[in-house]
């Protein structure tokens, strides 16, 4: 086998293209599959002009069997590409997206999570017999299911004002200058935009880790990758699509380094169960915490290391959290203590901090 071809576009089959390719070899996969749309006649705007619709030849099947026949084929060829330990998201319509995820099961792929990507400025609906198609869907699923994978929790909720990333995503089509013209003409009928690739490759990739793209098109994965310093390969059967995204990449300048590491969570933070500080004295048993810093919405700290919520709830302290908020929390992040040293309210993370530095650190050899 040839060493990868890191970040370069490969013009030929993708199916063709992946069995060239070394096997558990990539870290990431992103595709963007024909969407088999089975239109059957143009589409007209009310003032009666044309709308550019995905009538490309490469959407073209002549059954739902040919159309799951070449699912299998490049999903198989990408499940032998990927890591143990590596993901892959496959984004479709309703026409697809349903064949695609049964498939991906009997594959053996174990689904993560489906994504809503919410088009917040979407094509209306022109003859008005449908309700307006504003949204698309990704399955992200891993190869392996129970391996570990990349999942970059903190960076996807710093990018979200420090709130949990939720898997309804709005992000606009592609428009504008971003968008692709050639001629004055869409150069691809369905480029995505940039923000959604971005929000993928950082939330399931590491600096320097590979992602591969079999449906490259323009290159939008590309570009992204390698602005945030990941390698990339791409396949496109189209050889007007390749020109155009080596062009396009080729004007793409990396995110410097020091912007892309942001400080890790404190070393430990899995390490320290919440009863440790209670039975090292940094809490007592009957110490007061508060939801969110709120005095309304308190529990208390048990002998044993679990909580005790006002309404008679226990549990440890992401449980509790998790049945204040009515979903899923760090409760190192949600419950606040009062600290008597500076005399106010500070999240419990600053006491595990505090923990961590002062006595796991000085009893480490």
């Amino acid at each position: 086998m040839e060493p990868l071809p890191l970040d370069q576009v490969i013009c030929g089959d993708c199916v063709e293209v992946m069995q060239q390719l070394p096997e558990k070899s990539i870290d990431c996969i992103f595709a963007d599959p024909p969407y088999n749309l089975q239109l059957q006649q143009e589409l007209y705007r009310p003032n009666l002009t044309k709308v550019h619709a995905v009538t490309d030849e490469w959407d073209q099947f002549e059954s739902f069997e040919a159309y799951d026949t070449f699912t299998t084929q490049w999903l198989s060829a990408a499940r032998r590409l990927l890591k143990d330990t590596g993901t892959i998201w496959v984004i479709g319509t309703y026409h697809n997206i349903f064949r695609i995820g049964k498939i991906m099961q009997d594959l053996g792929f174990w689904i993560l999570n489906d994504i809503i990507w919410v088009k917040t400025n979407p094509m209306p609906n022109f003859r008005g017999v449908r309700f307006t198609n504003a949204h698309e869907t990704l399955i992200w699923a891993q190869k392996i299911k129970g391996k570990p994978y990349t999942f970059n929790y903190h960076d996807l909720k710093a990018l979200n004002d420090e709130l949990q990333m939720r898997s309804d995503w709005h992000i606009p089509l592609c428009t504008g200058k971003e968008r692709l013209r050639v001629n004055g003409v869409k150069a691809h009928s369905t480029q995505k935009p940039e923000a959604l690739l971005y929000r993928v490759i950082l939330a399931s990739t590491k600096v320097g880790d590979v992602v591969l793209d079999p449906f490259f098109g323009t290159g939008t994965t590309g570009v992204v990758a390698k602005r945030l310093r990941r390698h990339w390969i791409g396949i496109e059967k189209d050889a007007r699509y390749v020109v155009l995204a080596r062009q396009r990449i080729a004007g793409v300048e990396p995110i410097p380094v020091e912007y892309l590491h942001s400080p890790s969570p404190v070393p430990g933070r899995k390490r320290v169960p919440f009863g440790m500080l209670v039975e090292s004295g940094y809490l007592s048993a009957g110490a007061v915490l508060y939801f969110r810093g709120d005095p309304t919405r308190v529990a208390w700290v048990l002998a044993n290391g679990r909580i005790r919520y006002q309404d008679g709830v226990e549990g440890s302290i992401h449980a509790v959290g998790r049945h204040v908020a009515g979903a899923p929390c760090n409760g190192w992040e949600v419950w606040y203590y009062w600290d008597e040293t500076v005399e106010q309210q500070l999240p419990l993370d600053t006491l595990r901090k505090r923990f961590v530095q002062e006595v796991l650190r000085e009893a480490s050899p």
